[in-house]
């Protein structure tokens, strides 16, 4: 009823105390291609679906490296990610330079947070149209977190934004007790099955449209010795695609967990 008064502007409040603009920017997140991350007690992961606008079109890029320990995958609007991800980059080189150490993940995400929350509240600004899933791994273990363009940021034992992603959420949100103690060739398959799920009917992940990114001891399947992030496309991902339970097959059941106190923690 009010909506058409009050969404000229990100400064204005409609009578049910919400911002419009702000709503639109959150909508463009869901518009974008599906992202999944996931954290164990000694990986983080980003799984991306990588859209292409034609047969004679690139896949746009789904995720970017921030620094040695920290990368991200978008949902939404990329030319808003390559500024921000700019930002993020120069906030980890301001703090090794500064304190000769790698910025702290939670650091990180709150100075983008605060960016964001700038342009919800000043007039002439528009929200950022994009949402960050940020996995990282610092003193204190791996961590995934979610950012939105509300200027909110959440920490996740799993979590994926993006077009379709409560399909995802709805299976990770069954199998996320058994993450914690997963080695990262499982992790990455529960990655798959959920980034499957986000999929239409006649479309299937391949070495093409998929990404994978990681932060923490190699898997078996790669070269690299290192612990820090890298992107995994194309051939290289194959045997993880390889390792796949097909979707007509039973899934495997989930590990028992220990109980816990803590919940999964979802976006309002």
């Amino acid at each position: 009823m009010f909506r058409n008064t009050y969404d000229s502007d990100n400064t204005v409040f409609s009578p049910q105390g919400r911002l419009h603009q702000v709503e639109y920017a959150l909508e463009a997140v869901k518009q974008g291609s599906a992202a999944v991350g996931l954290r164990s007690k000694t990986h983080s992961i980003l799984l991306a679906l990588k859209r292409s606008t034609g047969e004679l079109a690139s896949y746009q890029q789904k995720m970017f490296r921030i620094d040695d320990h920290v990368g991200i995958a978008i949902a939404g609007l990329t030319s808003d990610a390559r500024v921000l991800s700019n930002f993020m980059r120069q906030q980890a080189m301001s703090s090794k330079m500064a304190f000769n150490r790698p910025i702290p993940v939670n650091r990180l995400v709150s100075a983008i947070a605060d960016k964001a929350q700038v342009n919800t509240q000043e007039y002439g600004r528009r929200p950022y149209g994009v949402g960050f899933l940020v996995i990282g791994q610092d003193q204190s273990g791996p961590h995934l977190y979610e950012f939105s363009p509300s200027g909110n940021s959440y920490e996740y034992y799993a979590m994926s934004i993006g077009a379709r992603s409560q399909s995802a959420k709805t299976y990770l949100e069954k199998h996320y007790e058994s993450f914690a103690d997963c080695s990262l060739e499982d992790l990455i398959q529960h990655g798959l099955h959920a980034l499957r799920e986000t999929l239409q009917q006649d479309k299937d992940l391949n070495v093409n449209n998929t990404s994978i990114g990681i932060v923490g001891a190699p898997s078996t399947h790669e070269k690299t010795t290192g612990v820090s992030f890298r992107i995994l496309e194309g051939e290289t991902i194959q045997p993880f695609l390889d390792t796949m339970v097909p979707k007509d097959a039973p899934a495997p059941a989930a590990a028992p967990a220990a109980s816990t106190d803590e919940d999964v923690q979802m976006a309002e």
